[in-house]
């Protein structure tokens, strides 16, 4: 079987299980959750990171959240997948849409860079990714596809259901930017340092991303 075949019966295979209002419901049911459902994992001055136990894996479910002075359409035109969001998201090595579907959706095929000194080593996604209207804003979700197809050297992640919600902030100019990331790494890693890559990661993610909206 041909890897464009594959990669359409992945894709068939998950839709089955998962449809884009499904995914948009599991990322709306983890922003529903309340406060007192979280921990602090680290904060900054403008952007906060908490974590709770995933109910998808035995590792933790993530969530950051912090305002970007821009408005929701060109904060997810920096963070949806495609050529935008390679150029400033430190994280990424290589980013490829494999297929462009309905309503704003796509395979997208990615490696990210080995992190602590390469204690993580480069892992490489295929995830299913939608963007859709969300309230006042925008919502950018996703949820890794498996199948066989794998680059060599490169351990392969999965990304459970996660995704970014963005909307206007209430009497400013701002937008609120708040991600929910439950990443099972995979390979033998020690927890502590899967917690400082995640949480640290997250805190980089909004920097960079605000950088790349001044330019």
């Amino acid at each position: 079987m041909t890897w464009c075949m594959m990669l359409i019966t992945a894709v068939l295979q998950m839709l089955a299980r998962v449809s884009p209002a499904e995914l948009q419901q599991a990322l709306g049911s983890l922003h529903a959750l309340s406060e007192s459902q979280w921990s602090i994992a680290k904060k900054s001055k403008d952007v906060t990171v908490w974590r709770r136990a995933s109910q998808e894996f035995s590792g933790f479910l993530y969530k950051a959240e912090g305002s970007v002075a821009e408005t929701p359409q060109r904060v997810m035109d920096h963070i949806r997948p495609g050529a935008r969001r390679l150029h400033w998201d430190r994280m990424l090595t290589s980013l490829e849409i494999l297929q462009t579907l309905d309503q704003g959706c796509c395979v997208v095929r990615y490696t990210t860079a080995g992190q602590l000194w390469n204690i993580i080593s480069p892992r490489e996604f295929v995830d299913f990714s939608c963007t859709s209207e969300y309230q006042r804003g925008l919502l950018s979700c996703g949820v890794s596809v498996e199948h066989d197809e794998q680059r060599a050297g490169l351990v392969r992640g999965f990304n459970h259901p996660c995704g970014w919600f963005c909307v206007p902030a209430q009497d400013s100019d701002l937008s609120v930017l708040t991600g929910y990331i439950q990443t099972e790494l995979r390979g033998m890693l020690p927890q502590p340092a899967v917690d400082t890559a995640m949480a640290s990661g997250l805190l980089h993610f909004y920097s960079d991303l605000r950088r790349a909206l001044n330019t």
